[in-house]
């Protein structure tokens, strides 16, 4: 019988002229992508002689939401070297942002059983710890091999994703059980994994309820505040995707708030010139985040285009509604505006968090609305009552401190899988 893993690996080497293409196409807008290339082949020159606790953090909502438990591991295992790997430049530079020099950070190789190795061999790791929902079927056979202890930890798996890996049920399974342990974030998180294959599951909750938003970014947000007008109400669009921002331009012309200042984050910096002339095109007044000078009394949007700042917006404004959820995209993370006290806004998509945004909506932390109309209307009766605005924030403190917990669950495994290697 053919070996599934090894049409796998067949099928990836078919696809190698792509991804030197794929990196081509994504400098165009983003020149990073074109940097430590030979890293994503197993070849690294960053090396340290302290052993490795190993993360993966694709890109910038993993290692944000890992920034808990780097502080944790970095306290309890002072004599180790953490190490990052990242898939994408925005995640790589949150990396930098966050941690410094306190980590190392490097891109995770492609999922070529002779990358695998090389990373393997360079870095020897004493533990992986893949976040959320990361199955490279190579990596995981490389350090079963290697008896690395690999863990999925955070795990979250979709409906949508649990089908797809259930048409390759061979590949799928053998991958996952041979993963060290797995946890999930919710019990249905935790079932699908457990039908696909997957052994030694718990529920650990979400690495994303224990983030603390950090002192120096909501002192930040006090002078964007400023910055913004301090009398004016200040409507934040987070992390918004390809068609959000015409969707949001046409709620806002529905609502009646002369003194309005909406600022609109692009969810992807390469997006910031395309939101730029969007916003031109519509004959919107408008300044950039990046000029950094007091926003006009007749400005109608601050584009933000900054990168790492996120909280520093959540804590500048009044209400906040997160992105990606307008359109099906799945929605963002909508715990870290909860985490600063600020209301919140979501649209119907939001299968990336299904169970906060239910908990969030429950805890009457947000409201779903399920389009730009229905947007339009929400926050025009929210900001006509700020005691409501008031007790909506509450309750996303409430509701986010409610679930933390996560990170000694984490812990707990790593630290385990830690006597066992």
């Amino acid at each position: 019988m053919i070996n599934p893993r090894r049409i796998y690996t067949a099928l990836l080497w078919l696809l190698l002229p792509y991804i030197f293409f794929h990196l081509l196409w994504r400098a165009r807008k983003q020149p990073e992508y074109l940097q430590h290339i030979a890293e994503r082949f197993g070849f690294y020159s960053i090396k340290t002689n302290r052993s490795i606790i190993w993360l993966h953090t694709v890109s910038v909502g993993e290692t944000r939401a890992a920034a808990s438990l780097v502080q944790r591991l970095q306290a309890a295992y002072p004599d180790h070297q953490l190490l990052l790997t990242h898939t994408t430049p925005t995640g790589r530079d949150a990396s930098e942002q966050l941690y410094g020099d306190r980590v190392l950070r490097v891109y995770l190789p492609y999922d070529y059983p002779f990358a695998v190795q090389r990373f393997l061999r360079h870095f020897k790791p004493r533990v992986g710890v893949l976040l959320e929902t990361e199955i490279w079927f190579n990596l995981i056979q490389g350090c079963h091999t290697a008896q690395v202890p690999l863990l999925l930890l955070n795990a979250r798996l979709s409906e949508k994703s649990a089908a797809g890996y259930a048409r390759f049920p061979s590949l799928t399974h053998s991958g996952l059980s041979q993963l060290s342990a797995v946890s999930a974030q919710s019990e249905e998180d935790a079932a699908r994994l457990s039908t696909l294959g997957a052994h030694n599951i718990s529920v650990m909750g979400n690495l994303k309820y224990d983030i603390e938003p950090p002192l120096d970014m909501l002192e930040k947000g006090k002078q964007l505040r400023v910055m913004f007008g301090v009398k004016r109400p200040v409507f934040l669009a987070a992390s918004t995707r390809v068609g959000e921002e015409t969707l949001l331009l046409a709620a806002l012309k529905q609502i009646d708030a002369p003194a309005l200042l909406t600022v609109i984050v692009p969810r992807h910096p390469q997006r910031f010139d395309e939101v730029a002339t969007l916003l031109a095109q519509h004959n919107i007044r408008f300044q950039r985040r990046s000029e950094n000078r007091p926003i006009a009394a007749d400005t109608q949007v601050v584009l933000g285009d900054s990168m790492g700042e996120m909280f520093a917006y959540y804590a500048a404004c009044d209400i906040a509604f997160i992105g990606g959820s307008l359109l099906p995209f799945g929605g963002q993370n909508l715990i870290e505006a909860c985490a600063v006290g600020k209301p919140v806004l979501i649209g119907p998509h939001t299968y990336n968090f299904t169970q906060a945004s239910i908990l969030a909506v429950e805890h009457n932390a947000a409201v779903r609305v399920q389009d730009e109309l229905e947007l339009a209307h929400t926050l025009q009766h929210l900001l006509r009552h700020p005691d409501k605005l008031a007790q909506m924030g509450n309750a996303g403190l409430a509701f986010v401190n409610a679930n933390r917990g996560a990170t000694d669950k984490a812990l707990k495994i790593i630290s385990q899988a830690l006597v066992r290697s």
